[in-house]
């Protein structure tokens, strides 16, 4: 890899950790398309999917280590709550590590950009919906770093479900998840959004763990593509949980909104025309 390469690479890292820890995604959504997309021009190979969502999945342990550190420091992680969520995400990130090199290349892009098309759906849900009012059984009350009180409740069933299907989806396609904890936490049960973002980078760290063990068993970690993104992993996480305390990130949602579009739509057609069907 040469230095430009490496340096581009690590770009890649810092911009994805960024976008990630501010909306409580891992930053998943920025590393696995660009490295499957331009892979070729950057390194003169190309990277199959199964090898980026595995590397992604394993820089994410740092992007969310490094944000979830700031955000407890900003006393907004409501542990308890996460360690329920990642009882049912870290066994179903490791099923879903699994079963990524089952899945053949066209029907995993195709599956991947309608995965991506989903959550593009669900953060424009997530600007226009209120959070609906229901008297869940579970009921929490969380106090911020500034004395600030939240109440909010769930179901404990419903939520080791929703833990579930994100330990898979994460496993699967090396994305952290957030773009599903954050606006089921929010819209469902009634979580403060900033209390959301930074409980899904907890569950985040924990479950990207599990699964990136399983990659790595089947082999699908390039250590010269971590070893690069890492770094700018660290740097972007810490970074983007600075940020995220300051600004409402309405304008940074909106791109990653027209991002998360523009890439599911290009996956999508490109899986199209790997299975015959377009």
């Amino acid at each position: 890899m040469t230095g430009w390469a490496w340096l581009f690479i690590a770009l890649i890292g810092v911009v994805s950790a960024v976008f990630g820890s501010i909306v409580g995604l891992g930053g998943g959504i920025v590393i696995v398309p660009s490295l499957v997309l331009l892979a070729p021009a950057i390194l003169d190979e190309a990277v199959s999917t199964q090898t980026a969502v595995g590397t992604s999945l394993a820089v994410l342990v740092f992007t969310a280590m490094s944000a979830t550190w700031t955000y407890k420091k900003q006393g907004k992680v409501d542990f308890k709550t996460g360690w329920l969520l990642f009882a049912t995400s870290g066994p179903a990130a490791m099923a879903g590590a699994a079963a990524a090199n089952l899945v053949p290349k066209g029907p995993f892009q195709l599956s991947f950009g309608l995965f991506m098309l989903v959550m593009f759906a669900l953060m424009v849900a997530r600007e226009r919906m209120k959070p609906l009012r229901f008297d869940w059984p579970v009921k929490r009350m969380f106090r911020d770093r500034n004395g600030t009180e939240y109440r909010y409740g769930f179901s404990v069933p419903l939520a080791l479900a929703i833990g579930a299907g994100v330990g898979v989806s994460s496993g699967l396609f090396g994305i952290g998840g957030g773009s599903l904890f954050v606006p089921l936490m929010v819209l469902l049960f009634g979580f403060p959004p900033h209390v959301a973002t930074a409980t899904s980078m907890f569950v985040i760290l924990l479950s990207s763990v599990t699964g990136s063990v399983v990659h790595a068993w089947n082999g699908n970690i390039d250590g010269m593509l971590f070893a690069a993104l890492a770094p700018g992993a660290i740097v972007g996480g810490r970074l983007g949980a600075a940020i995220a305390a300051r600004l409402t990130g309405r304008q940074l949602m909106w791109l990653l909104r027209a991002t998360l579009l523009a890439v599911a739509v290009y996956l999508i057609l490109k899986g199209l025309r790997e299975t015959g069907q377009l």
